[in-house]
This record gives C-alpha cells, structure tokens and sequence, in this order.
C-alpha cells in the first residue's frame, strides 16, 4: 500500500494551496480518508476527513470554512483545497486511509495508512 502526498509549498498568508494524495495497492473506494497535520514541536492533529462513500465529511474547528476535501473514487485520489492559509497553518500535512468508527474518525487510531507527508509553509 502506497499513499502518495503533493502540493505542499510555501505560500503567503491569504494565499492557497491544494494539496493531493494517490493511493496505490488497496481498494480506495473501501476506505473513508482524512488529511491530518503536525506542526513543529506539536503533536499531530486531524485536519479533515471524509467517508468511504464520498458523503459525510467532517473538518477541524480550526479549518472554519478555509479547506475542502474531495475524493475522486475512480482516480484513487483525494485533494484538500486550503484557502485564506495563515502561518499557523504551516505543518506537514498527511494524508491517511482507514476505516475508523465514527467516534475514531478524528483521531489517529482510525487509520491504517499513512502518506509521508507534505510540507507547507505560510508566511505572514
């Protein structure tokens, strides 16, 4: 199984970036995925995420209406569009298949694998 992370950068505060993820190896279409991020010296933290169907979806409070995450089933791809990036948004960010429950969607634990991230980068 292969998660593949793109579309990091740096970018200016206000600015945009969409990051993508193409998984490789498994049935993508049988998992829900989710895009976390880990900040220097902090723990890893849920972005967003969305069900196995490409239905539900769920962000972090702290997205308020900043990103979107899509998946495309047939392409095996998942992309998160960030928009209005501020530097406290700076962080690798993953991206993460799995088939959590739904008090597990949010956390780690849900998911089984992991891309190897991709750094972005926000300056103010």
């Amino acid at each position: 199984v292969q998660l593949q992370a793109s579309g990091g950068g740096l970018v200016q505060a206000g600015g945009s970036l969409r990051l993508s993820c193409i998984a490789s190896g498994l049935t993508f279409s049988s998992y829900d995925m989710a895009w976390f991020r880990q900040a220097p010296g902090k723990e890893r933290e849920f972005v967003a995420g969305r069900r196995w169907s490409g239905g539900s979806s769920c962000y972090a409070d702290f997205v308020a209406g900043r990103f979107t995450i899509y998946r495309d089933n047939n392409k095996n791809m998942a992309s998160l569009q960030m928009n209005n990036l501020k530097p406290e948004d700076t962080a690798v960010y993953y991206c993460a298949l799995g088939r959590p429950i739904q008090s597990s969607r949010r956390s780690e634990v849900g998911y089984n694998y992991w891309g190897q991230g991709t750094q972005v980068t926000v300056s103010s």
